[in-house]
């Protein structure tokens, strides 16, 4: 005597853990995303070399676990068969909120850790950012980097599931049957998407980064200035290559000076803006012409300089938005009651779009202020 099963094979039971381990991914990535304001404004990121793997709160997200976990149900049993629809058979403990003052004694709100680099956070402040304005010059040197799909296999990652061509094959493969439906699906059927990077060359960009490092620029002012060029190198290396990055620091005087030192270096001493917009013009006139370039200037300051220096520095704006790109400027002003200074009074002025003025007064400012500023805008037509 014989006997003998039939079963089915469940293709799908071999996916499930890589794609509940791609959804999770993918629910940390949406998670940090919408915590993206505070995230880069975090001091331990802005301190760090820029290369290393950093952990990243994210409040809103658990860490994956089995759903039924005995160690985390306080609650089992039977009824006695007198309960009724809507009845409370039992409840978790909330955790405690506590009362100013006094110590809670439930467990704070547990927070899940990932693990990203500050080029993948990068490349999620930047995804829809780029060089506003950007123009073709004579050279194309500059070179970004670019994503083509150019095949289909029927092997790879199962994030490149091509699920329209997935369906379409198990069609055709059932409708040779003779019963053209969707279902049954088979390993034959799947259909990946592949892809290459290829380099797309364009026109020559240059930044020219100008900060304040005067003695009015206190601890916070500072620090968001460079938080701000912190993760604005960040972007133009992850997005672009071969740009070129001019940093310059100035009090009652200018000068020309290394990454390092941009980053790590304080001075002290009166303000006098006018200083770094001459060395910028200075630097562009010997080195970056503007046939050849796009030049982007952006300056950071609380906005104290000498006020007879106020009315020169708009001139000198004016000249510079006359070669460059746009013209950024950030005022750091901490706390939300303190009135802009006499020096974004007197740019309030010029009435140009390729002028973009933002004041910060809280580190959260500093991601809206990176968006303002790199908002990809359509090139200004050049004049016949």
């Amino acid at each position: 005597m014989y006997t003998a099963s039939i079963s089915q094979h469940d293709w799908s039971l071999h996916r499930k853990g890589s794609i509940d381990q791609e959804r999770h991914k993918q629910k940390i990535r949406e998670a940090i995303k919408k915590n993206l304001a505070n995230i880069i404004s975090e001091e331990s990121i802005i301190l760090s070399d820029g290369k290393k793997v950093i952990k990243v709160p994210i409040r809103s997200l658990e860490e994956y676990r089995f759903r039924y976990d005995p160690g985390r149900q306080q609650h089992a049993g039977e009824g006695d068969g007198d309960s009724k629809v809507g009845d409370v058979v039992a409840s978790e403990p909330r955790p405690g909120r506590g009362k100013r003052g006094n110590a809670g004694n439930e467990p704070g709100v547990d927070y899940y850790e990932a693990d990203v680099t500050v080029d993948e956070l990068a490349a999620m402040i930047f995804e829809d950012l780029g060089l506003p304005f950007l123009e073709e010059k004579k050279m194309a040197e500059m070179e970004s980097e670019t994503i083509r799909f150019n095949d289909v296999r029927k092997v790879g990652p199962l994030a490149n599931l091509d699920k329209k061509r997935t369906i379409r094959e198990n069609i055709k493969r059932n409708a040779a049957k003779g019963d053209p439906h969707f279902g049954d699906l088979k390993d034959d059927d799947l259909r990946f998407k592949t892809w290459e990077h290829t380099i797309k060359y364009q026109s020559n960009a240059v930044i020219l980064a100008m900060m304040d490092t005067s003695g009015s620029m206190g601890e916070f002012e500072k620090y968001i200035a460079r938080s701000f060029y912190f993760w604005m190198v960040r972007f133009l290396r992850t997005k672009y290559n071969n740009v070129k990055i001019v940093f310059i620091s100035h009090h009652t005087e200018a000068k020309e000076v290394t990454e390092e030192e941009f980053f790590t270096h304080g001075e002290s001493g009166g303000t006098q803006v006018s200083s770094a917009y001459e060395l910028a013009l200075q630097i562009i006139q010997e080195r970056f012409n503007p046939d050849d370039w796009n030049i982007y200037p952006f300056h950071f300051s609380d906005g104290d300089n000498l006020p007879w220096d106020n009315e020169r520095c708009v001139g000198l704006v004016q000249q510079l938005m006359e070669r460059c790109n746009i013209f950024g400027y950030g005022e750091i002003r901490e706390g939300h009651y303190r009135s802009p200074s006499t020096l974004m009074s007197a740019f309030n002025k010029i009435q140009d779009k390729k002028f973009i003025a933002v004041t910060i007064s809280d580190k959260s400012e500093v991601y809206p202020a990176l968006r303002r500023f790199f908002a990809t805008r359509d090139p200004i037509p050049a004049l016949p």
